[in-house]
């Protein structure tokens, strides 16, 4: 009984990172999907269905540091526009020791702005992977940065009180 036992414990201990592992390949990919259609979605301004991948409470951070929305301020903004158009060419998904959360970063191409980074957090509920925030930047070179934070702290300096 004693190597019966021994021998149980030995299988469940083989096999349950492989099954921890499959199952996180599995979500890693529903994740990506999901990605995907959301992207699809904003392109097509189907806002019901873009909006419906986002968990109720998310927040949006936009390029603007002005822009950190709820989802019903997004969603007002997005009303008035006819989408915007994202490609991503580089994504990497990490989890959740218990699998029920997940963040995830990606290098999107758009024609007017070129590259961006998406950055986020999602979290599994009932109807599956749902976005609970985003994060839309545009990276820059090092060698780049002291001259456009530099622009940024003129064009703050100078701009109007509302737009600072």
């Amino acid at each position: 009984m004693r190597a019966f036992i021994l021998a149980c414990f030995t299988f469940v201990l083989m096999v349950a990172p492989a099954t921890r592992a499959s199952d996180a390949d599995e979500d890693k990919a529903l994740i990506n999907a999901m990605l995907d259609h959301l992207h699809a979605a904003a392109a097509n301004a189907d806002w019901p269905e873009y909006f419906s991948l986002y968990t109720d409470d998310a927040t949006f951070l936009g390029t603007d540091k002005t822009e950190r929305w709820d989802m019903p301020t997004f969603r007002s903004y997005a009303a008035e526009t006819k989408g915007w158009k994202y490609t991503m060419t580089e994504r990497h998904i990490d989890l959740s020791p218990d699998g029920n959360a997940a963040w995830f970063d990606e290098l999107l191409w758009n024609d007017a702005y070129g590259v961006s980074r998406g950055t986020g957090a999602l979290i599994r509920g009932d109807s599956g992977w749902k976005v609970v925030q985003y994060h839309l930047t545009f990276p820059m070179p090092n060698d780049l940065a002291k001259r456009f934070t530099e622009e940024i702290q003129t064009f703050e300096k100078n701009a109007a009180p509302q737009e600072k």
